[in-house]
């Protein structure tokens, strides 16, 4: 990466950059990471099961306090929310998915120019599993890891279920999943793009050569190197000269 000052530069209407001098190469790239909720997706998923309980405003608002980094600890704030699901039926989730979930603009058209380009595609989440699994098949990503609900008779109970990698995905297991999943490429987490939205996604960025903010919260933003403001997900690959 060819360095630069520190201060913020459009190089588009939209598209900042801050630190090097565009374009980059894709190739130099091994891997790139995504957030799932308001990144690669255009929900909050945990919202909008909620809605089925009637509790989203409820919801909703924690999920947003803690995007913003207002809320601090991330698998409390989880697990309140989770809780508030009690009840929901699995046919919701189906709901979601099929009605409610859709790619964020240019999402395909990242995932298959990065592939096309060689890199790996990782979707790590503090969402669900019920979605990135599905995400994960329709857009053949490399590696999915995320939350898994405990659904009993049909219906969620409230709980999370503990997974064999351990605890809930919060920025810490974020950042930990990115270097795992390099050591396992046997690259470095400088060769990795990590792309999110909100602060829970702060600890990936930081550890990944390129961090990139997509519609993001401003605490996300100002620790980016490339910030999307406008335009869909596929702006980033103005920043390799690439076009779709």
């Amino acid at each position: 990466m060819t360095t630069t000052n520190n201060a913020i530069q459009e190089i588009s209407p939209g598209l900042s950059v801050r630190g090097f001098v565009p374009p980059l190469r894709l190739r130099d790239f091994k891997l790139i990471a995504f957030d799932m909720d308001s990144t690669l997706i255009n929900i909050e998923c945990v919202d909008e099961i909620a809605d089925a309980a009637g509790r989203k405003a409820e919801v909703a608002a924690i999920t947003e306090a803690s995007m913003r980094g207002e809320i601090t600890d991330f698998k409390d704030s989880l697990r309140r929310r989770v809780a508030m699901l009690a009840g929901v039926t699995e046919s919701h989730l189906a709901d979601v998915y099929q009605r409610r979930l859709r790619l964020n603009p240019g999402a395909a058209d990242l995932v298959l120019a990065c592939q096309a380009a060689g890199l790996k595609v990782l979707l790590v989440s503090g969402g669900f599993t019920y979605f990135a699994d599905r995400l994960r098949e329709k857009l053949a990503l490399d590696f999915a890891r995320s939350n898994q609900l405990e659904i009993v008779s049909g219906q969620l109970t409230g709980r999370l279920v503990a997974q064999s990698w351990g605890d809930i995905v919060d920025g810490a297991m974020k950042r930990q999943t990115l270097l795992d999943v390099c050591s396992l490429m046997g690259c470095t987490p400088a060769q990795a793009i990590a792309v999110g939205d909100g602060a829970n996604d702060l600890d990936m960025m930081a550890a990944a050569g390129l961090p990139v903010a997509y519609h993001a919260k401003p605490k996300v933003r100002e620790q980016a190197s490339v910030r999307i403001d406008e335009g869909g997900l596929e702006r980033l690959l103005e920043v390799f000269g690439v076009g779709v």
